[in-house]
Order: C-alpha cells, then structure tokens, then sequence
C-alpha cells in the first residue's frame, strides 16, 4: 500500500550514523525531508545526499529537518557521512522495516540483493503530515528536488 498525501507519516526509531536512537517524533513541530536511498557508496545515491548537502542551508532557514535512510548499517552510514560530509543524520533501516511502512522497498533489487530501499522521497509538515510523496521504480533516477523544495517552502 502506498502513502498518500494528506496521510500521518508512520512513525519510526531508527539508529543514526552516529550509533543513537533517532525518532520521526523528536522533530514534531518541523518540517522533515526523508530521503531514502538503495546503498552508500554508489553513484546515484551519493548525487543525492549530496545534492541535499549543497542545499543545506535552504532547508535549514525553513525550519526543516533532513534525513536520509537507507538499509545499510550505522557503521556503513557513519563512513559514507564522514566522507561526503553530510550535515543531516544518515538512519540504518537495516531490518527493512521503515521502508516497508513508507512502500520504499524493492523485493529484488541489482546482484540478486533483496529488501533494499527504493529511491524515494517525503515532504512532512510540522505534524508530520505527507506533503509530498516520491516512490521511484528506477534506482537510477533521482527525486524531483526543485518539487521537494517547494513543498517545503
């Protein structure tokens, strides 16, 4: 089943890059990006962390909070982060079960890998209410960062 916009984000604790509980409820009263993405270190997904890294600042000035998730453990996601020097956490979804809830999982992924996020993105308002809701098939593309900017606006 897919999000729609209008519905309550599912609510999740996941352990950050920096190996600590991360809760979508200790952000209530802002805005939050999620981006999840297939695998650090892979093209596609640096390009989109670090497109969101460029435009930190944007976001930041909108009382906006970025996170990234991905199913790649927090050890993984703390060298990915200390390399391209993210300034957003970076979540381990690595029992799959935020992605599931958010309809950003693929059942077979590339190399015969399973249970790895999709390419996606959300918009959630300061009750973590879906603004804006992106699920890409492709791994390959990216999500529509000039739309995301908007809808955080």
């Amino acid at each position: 089943m897919s999000l729609q916009i209008g519905q309550q984000a599912p609510q999740f604790t996941l352990i950050s890059d920096e190996t600590k509980p991360v809760s979508l409820s200790n952000f209530k009263g802002k805005k939050v990006v999620l981006h999840f993405f297939p695998l650090a270190f892979t093209g596609v997904c640096t390009t989109q962390l670090c497109t969101m890294r460029d435009s930190f600042g944007y976001y930041d000035g909108l009382n906006a909070q970025v996170l990234a998730i991905s199913v790649d453990s927090p050890f993984t996601l703390a060298k990915f982060k200390a390399e391209q020097n993210y300034q957003f956490p970076l979540l381990s979804d690595f029992n799959k079960e935020v992605s599931a809830a958010y309809g950003a999982l693929y059942a077979d992924f590339v190399l015969g890998l399973k249970g790895v996020s999709k390419r996606a993105a959300f918009v959630l308002d300061e009750e973590h209410n879906i603004v804006y809701a992106e699920v890409l098939e492709n791994a390959k593309d990216l999500p529509d960062f000039q739309a995301i900017a908007e809808k955080v606006k």
